[in-house]
C-alpha cells in the first residue's frame, strides 16, 4: 500500500468521538502549572527590564511577551484539539520545511544578532526556525521510532541519527551550538525509550563529538562562530563568558533567603547580568526573590515536569509515550542548563528558560510542545480501546 494509502487508512481507523469528549480527561494541573509559569514569567521580564530610572521604562518586552503567551496559548490549543496520531501524516511534509527553512536562515536571508544568522525578521518580528525546529524533531523522531515496537536494531538507529545529524549541522553553522545541544539530547532521550541500546547511543555519542571536532578544524565555520561553540566545552574560555557568569553569581548572592524585593535587585536594576530577560532570567528571580522564591519557580517547574512524565507513562501508544518524552527531554535539559548557567557550574549558550524567558520562538514552540503532550494524555483512553 502507498504512504498515502497508509495514511487513509489509518485516519478511517481512528475512532470517531465528539470534538469536545477528549477535553474532560484535560490534564489540569499541566495547564495550571504551565499558566502559573507563564504569569510568573511576565512579571520577572518586566521586572528585568524596568531599569534604574522607572520614568524611561519601555513596556516593549512587557506587550511582546503577554502577546506571545496568549498566542502561544491559543496554538497550544489548537495542537490539543486534534488528534495526535492524524500528525503521522504530516511528519515527512514537517521535515522537509524545517530543513529548508534551516537552510534559508544560514543565507543573506537570514538575520545576524549577536554573530549568529538565525533569525527572520518578519513585521518587525524576529522568529529563529531552530526553535521550532526543536519541536518538528520530536515528532519526526517519535513516529519514525515508534515503528520499530520498542526495539531499535543498530541499523534503524542509524536512521534515526541521521534524521537528527542533517538539523543539527545546520543548526551549528548559524552558530547556535546551544539549540544543536537540545536537539542532541532531546535525539538521546527519544531513542532509549524507543528501545535503542544504550551502548549504541554511547557510540553515537562519541562519533558526534570527533565528528563536531572536525568541522571546527576545518574551513566549515568561521573563527567568531568556533568560539561560540568552543564556549561548550569551555565556559570561562574568554572574558566576555568570565565576567557573564561573575555577574550572575553577584545577582543570585544578593538574593540571599528572601531576596531584595521584587523590582529592588541592585544588579538587575543596574542591567550588569546581560541577556537578563532572556538567558540569564533566573538570576533576576534569585536576586529579587531570594531563595524562597527561587525554589518556589522550581517547585512550579517540577511540577510541570512530572506531569509531562506522566503523560509518556500513561499514554495509550508507543507513538504517544515518545512525543511526550521528547518534550520532557526539551523542557528537563533547558531547565538544567538555565538554571546551572545562572549559578555558574554551567556553559554560557544561548538557551531561554521554558515559558519565563523572553522570546516568541521560545515560547509558542513550548506552549505548542505542552499542548501536544496534553494532547497525548486526554486522549489515552479512547487511543487504548481504538
Amino acid at each position: 500500500m502507498s504512504t498515502a494509502g497508509e495514511a487513509r487508512a489509518r485516519r478511517r481507523l481512528l475512532p470517531r468521538v465528539p470534538p469536545l469528549a477528549p477535553w474532560l480527561h484535560a490534564d489540569l494541573v499541566l495547564v495550571l502549572s504551565a499558566t502559573a509559569l507563564t504569569l510568573f514569567g511576565i512579571a520577572m521580564i518586566y521586572s528585568a527590564t524596568r531599569g534604574i530610572d522607572p520614568d524611561a521604562y519601555s513596556d516593549f518586552y512587557l506587550r511582546r511577551q503577554s502577546l506571545f503567551a496568549s498566542v502561544g496559548g491559543m496554538l497550544g490549543a489548537v495542537v490539543a484539539s486534534v488528534d495526535y496520531r492524524r500528525f503521522r501524516s504530516l511528519v515527512w511534509p514537517l521535515y522537509g520545511v524545517t530543513v529548508l527553512v534551516l537552510v534559508l536562515v544560514v543565507t543573506p536571508l537570514g538575520s545576524v544578532r549577536q554573530g549568529a544568522r538565525a533569525w527572520f525578521v518578519v513585521g518587525g518580528y524576529q522568529v529563529q526556525p531552530a526553535e521550532f525546529g526543536k519541536l518538528a524533531m520530536i515528532v519526526v523522531l517519535a513516529h519514525y521510532a515508534s515503528r520499530f515496537g520498542g526495539r531499535l536494531t543498530l541499523g534503524q538507529l542509524v536512521g534515526a541519527l541521521g534524521l537528527v545529524a542533517l538539523p543539527v549541522m545546520l543548526v551549528l553553522l548559524e552558530p547556535d551550538a546551544g539549540t544543536a545541544v537540545v536537539f542532541a539530547v532531546i535525539a538521546m532521550g527519544v531513542l532509549l525509550v524507543a528501545g535503542a541500546q544504550a551502548r549504541h547511543i554511547a557510540v553515537a555519542t562519541a562519533l558526534g563529538l570527533v565528528g563536531l571536532a572536525l568541522v571546527l578544524n576545518s574551513g566549515l565555520v568561521e573563527d567568531y562562530q568556533r568560539q561560540r561553540i568552543d564556549s561548550i566545552v569551555n565556559p570561562a574560555g574568554d572574558a566576555g563568558d568570565t565576567f557573564n557568569i561573575e555577574q550572575a553569581q553577584i545577582a543570585i548572592g544578593n538574593g540571599g533567603l528572601a531576596g531584595q524585593g521584587y523590582g529592588q535587585g541592585t544588579q538587575t536594576r543596574s542591567g550588569l547580568v546581560p541577556a537578563q530577560e532572556t538567558d540569564f532570567i533566573f538570576t533576576v528571580v534569585g536576586e529579587e526573590l531570594g531563595f524562597l522564591g527561587s525554589a518556589a519557580a522550581l517547585a512550579l517547574l517540577a511540577v510541570l515536569l512530572w506531569r509531562i512524565w506522566r503523560a509518556a507513562r500513561v499514554a495509550g501508544d508507543l507513538f504517544g509515550s515518545l512525543l511526550s518524552t521528547g518534550v520532557l527531554c526539551m523542557v528537563l535539559f533547558q531547565v538544567f542548563q538555565t538554571v546551572g548557567m545562572a549559578a555558574g557550574i554551567m556553559p554560557v549558550i544561548g538557551i531561554p528558560l521554558p515559558l519565563l524567558s523572553y522570546g516568541g520562538s521560545s515560547i509558542l514552540t513550548t506552549t505548542m510542545a505542552l499542548g501536544l503532550v496534553l494532547n497525548v494524555s486526554m486522549r489515552r483512553h479512547a487511543v487504548r480501546a481504538g
